[in-house]
């Protein structure tokens, strides 16, 4: 099997359209009605926390963008939306995304990561089910996972996940 090589550059504003039209293939337009996108619209993601992943050709493979929210009034990343484009699924792209994120993330000194997604595809990275975590309806909890990048940084951190700006001091 032939290795294809991977470069992973954080995400630029002339990526920005080509950025979108990778996500809006991968979820369809509509994806911006999901309940996780309450949490990031108006709100500008961390831009140190958004990666793109380009071939050798400079076609966008894939990308990965993550957003400042509060749990319990605890600084937490939102990762995601996590795009492949279809063709090149299965070559181990997200995975690169995902610890490019994790190592990111931890560099900068973040606590802790949330998602959405399938716990066991996302449990090889380290991300467990939240209980008491919850996101916007209509959000399955069973799909609520975190990632604690300090040592007990999910531990008693409970309740609903909002927009950093919008939360109160008493979370």
């Amino acid at each position: 099997m032939q290795r294809i090589s991977i470069q992973l550059a954080r995400e630029t504003p002339d990526d920005w359209w080509e950025v979108e039209a990778l996500y809006d293939l991968c979820f369809a337009p509509g994806r911006t009605a999901l309940s996780s996108y309450r949490l990031r619209e108006d709100v500008p993601p961390i831009a140190e926390l958004c990666w793109t992943a380009r071939d050798p050709d400079y076609v966008l493979a894939g990308v990965v963008r993550c957003w400042p929210v509060k749990v319990a009034n605890q600084a937490t990343i939102l990762l995601g939306p996590i795009a492949v484009h279809p063709t090149r699924q299965g070559e181990g792209i997200a995975a690169l995304l995902i610890y490019k994120i994790i190592e990111a993330a931890s560099d900068l000194g973040w606590p802790r990561v949330l998602l959405v997604g399938d716990a066991p595809y996302y449990q090889r990275f380290g991300f467990q089910r939240l209980h008491g975590v919850k996101m916007p309806p209509p959000t399955n909890p069973d799909r609520v996972l975190g990632l604690a990048l300090k040592d007990a940084a999910w531990d008693g951190v409970r309740g609903p996940v909002c927009k950093a700006s919008d939360c109160n001091s008493t979370g």
